[in-house]
């Protein structure tokens, strides 16, 4: 909807994104303060703020969900989204991405941040966010902003440019000019700034650093690129056409400047969404919607209450969506609406039907899952998309424990529990493993799989226990042997015989486990055999010498005896089991763990620590390179054991700042002798069990 003056109207989406720490509580705070959503600003260190309200964020000090508030500005509606920083709990941001107009990207003038820095903003330019940066603790920032934004822009792909620069008084820094205005405002705690003449003594920065923004703009636009060369003062309606046209097309990064704590320059960014963030209109655009699309709606985030039961946030990308409606999920499966719903914190407050562009929760969409596009009933009949508009990449997980009730009489709500949470966070998973019965949770760092734990605990009252997750070890053979296994059985009436002659040997790595006769004269019944080899297999599948399901052994019967009378299926599956039994300790067996390959992404200043943490852990380093597409990140890969990866992440993150990654896939398996193969087998042998 355009308004009088030009500017497209209509409610917004924004999702303020950045490194942990850099203040992106503290800015929603601050916004919604300055707008008359809530009457005081809380602070983040006092745990009295409107987002980060639930008891895990409290717990740990740290976001670790997104958190939603609506609020009003100058006439429009808009919905901010608060989205973790740490890298473990980035998922969140993910969904909340393709449904918002636009990014507030929080950093701080941290050089170490750069990384982290790096990491979001690749993502966003990858989804093709339009997006800005606001440069936050200003008043704590000692040299040239624009020194700064040398050390900031190897994090970006798109060019920063510098829409305001700091005043100073005293050496402290007072209020700030807007190069596009070109007016100068003084900051005033927890209130609007004041526009002011420009100091005498700035109009010289001021014109130097105008002139850097307008030529860094110029390179796309040749007019005004021509009016540059010419001296021609460029209209403020070109700037800012500018300004908004290349950061909606992914050309520059805008920068701007304040201090979310003291509530400075909330006014000038919250003025700059309003003129320049995308409306829904060209949202839809980018997510592959036609103008006419018919009405569906985007899930940003699931939250399961303690009370009001499911809750799907969703943005409406076409139409309306009011209470009772049916919505028809990927599939054609139906959602029928339960309750509209703006969101305030955790608080969902109830409300009439949402229209296009807002950003609501929609009660019980029990078929809904984040990330889903949902279409109004018979749309997809009218030309919508038939698919999810933008499906969650898929994220491998970084680190596993088990699970299990400390209670038995547990495990059904346990699992009720885990399901829940897994719909509020679809980056888990869950594993249930046949071989050691464990139940095991996978997810992104040490501090990711605790949260999940404390809900667990506090919100569904479940005590569980944990443990490391077992390795999934084998064992093989390094020699052949033959071996007899005879089984006689008499207690009066049919006795049980079968006799058999066992070739074990071993075969190469992979090829698996094979069984084979060569029997001849009839020594052994043809009818036999499938016993014998049932056998053979039931011995080999359960456990080897050492206590692990055993690979890699290729098994021959080549002869043996039967009795017309006593023998049977079941005395032939004995006899052979008694001969793997007896044979397999003489055959030399030797433990084998899985061997991983693994690829580490990392800052290249921090390759020499990554190298030397894969050597601590056997790692078998195959090769480092750069990281394509990544300035300033290098990849290094190597193959390791798989039980070296537990904990892996944990040295990962905190030799790189929190910013280290990496991917594993099943290579093969190794051999494992001596003190460790001791300890192995003496610990999760069977056997030994």
């Amino acid at each position: 909807m355009e308004t009088q003056d030009g500017r497209v109207g209509g409610p917004r989406c924004i999702a303020l994104v950045g490194p942990f720490g850099s203040g992106k509580t503290s800015l929603l705070e601050a916004i919604l303060a300055r707008t008359g959503a809530i009457t005081r600003q809380g602070r983040v260190g006092d745990g009295n703020t409107l987002g980060d309200a639930s008891a895990e964020a409290r717990a740990n000090a740290m976001s670790v969900e997104a958190n939603i508030a609506e609020t009003e500005f100058m006439g429009d509606r808009y919905t901010f989204i608060d989205c973790p920083g740490s890298i473990e709990f980035q998922f969140e941001s993910g969904p909340v991405l393709s449904g918002a107009d636009l990014a507030v990207v929080v950093a701080e003038a941290d050089p170490k941040k750069v990384p982290a820095l790096q990491v979001i903003l690749r993502d966003l330019e990858a989804r093709g966010v339009p997006h800005i940066l606001f440069l936050n603790k200003v008043d704590k920032l000692s040299g040239p902003v624009r020194e700064l934004l040398t050390t900031l822009q190897p994090a970006s792909a798109s060019r920063l440019v510098l829409r305001q620069i700091p005043l100073r008084k005293n050496g402290e820094i007072t209020g700030f000019i807007d190069l596009a205005l070109e007016r100068a405002f003084n900051y005033h705690e927890g209130a609007p700034s004041d526009a002011v003449s420009i100091p005498e003594e700035e109009h010289a920065r001021e014109l130097e650093a105008r002139t850097a923004m307008l030529e860094q703009i110029a390179d796309f636009d040749d007019t005004l690129l021509e009016q540059l060369l010419e001296d021609i003062a460029p209209s403020n309606d070109l700037v800012f056409a500018d300004l908004r046209r290349e950061m909606q097309e992914g050309l520059i990064c805008p920068v701007f400047i304040g201090s979310a704590e003291h509530g400075y320059g909330v006014g000038r960014l919250l003025k700059a969404l309003r003129h320049e963030a995308p409306s829904i209109a060209e949202t839809r655009k980018r997510l592959g919607l036609r103008d006419d699309a018919a009405p569906c709606v985007q899930v940003l985030k699931t939250i399961h209450t303690p009370h009001g039961g499911k809750l799907s946030v969703v943005r409406v990308l076409a139409g309306e969506v009011a209470d009772s409606a049916t919505l028809l999920a990927v599939g054609g499966v139906e959602c029928k609406v339960s309750g509209v719903f703006r969101m305030m914190g955790v608080e969902p407050i109830k409300r009439d039907k949402a229209k296009v562009g807002e950003t609501v929760a929609l009660g019980k969409l029990d078929e809904a899952g984040t990330g889903d596009t949902l279409y109004l009933q018979g749309a997809r009949a009218a030309g919508a998309n038939a698919g999810n508009l933008a499906p969650p990449p898929p994220v491998e997980p970084v680190m596993a424990i088990a699970v299990a009730p400390r209670e038995r009489k547990d495990d059904v709500r346990l699992s009720s529990a885990l399901a829940k949470i897994l719909e509020e966070d679809p980056s888990l998973r869950l594993r249930q493993v046949q071989e050691t019965g464990e139940t095991v949770l996978e997810g992104h760092g040490e501090m990711h799989l605790r949260v999940t734990l404390e809900r667990l605990t506090g919100k569904y009252g479940i005590a569980v226990l944990t443990s490391t997750p077992r390795i999934a070890y084998r064992e093989t053979i390094r020699k052949p042997v033959t071996k007899r296994g005879r089984h006689k059985k008499q207690s009066g009436g049919h006795g049980q015989f079968g006799d058999v002659v066992l070739d074990i040997k071993p075969v190469a790595r992979g090829e698996g486990l094979s069984f084979s006769e060569t029997i001849t004269g009839g020594v052994v019944p043809r009818q036999y055999f499938s016993s014998v080899e049932t056998g053979v297999l039931d011995y080999l599948h359960t456990a080897g010498p050492l206590g692990f399901p055993v690979v890699d052994v290729a098994v021959t019967l080549t002869d043996g005896s039967y009795h017309t009378v006593d023998s049977s299926d079941q005395a032939f599956k004995s006899a052979a089991q008694i001969a793997m039994r007896e044979g397999m300790p003489e055959a030399s067996p030797v433990v084998l763990e899985p061997i991983v390959e693994v690829s580490v992404y990392c800052p290249s200043e921090t390759n020499a620590k990554i190298n030397a943490i894969l050597s601590r852990r056997r790692g078998q380093i195959l090769g480092s390179d750069s990281r394509q597409g990544w300035l300033g990140w290098d990849e290094v890969r190597a193959q390791m054991p798989a039980a070296e990866i537990q904990d892996l992440i944990v040295e990962l993150r905190s030799a790189t700042a929190g910013v280290g990654s990496f991917t594993q896939k099943f290579d093969h398996f190794a051999e494992l002798t001596g003190r460790l193969a001791d300890e192995v087998t003496s610990k999760f042998g069977k056997q030994a069990a």
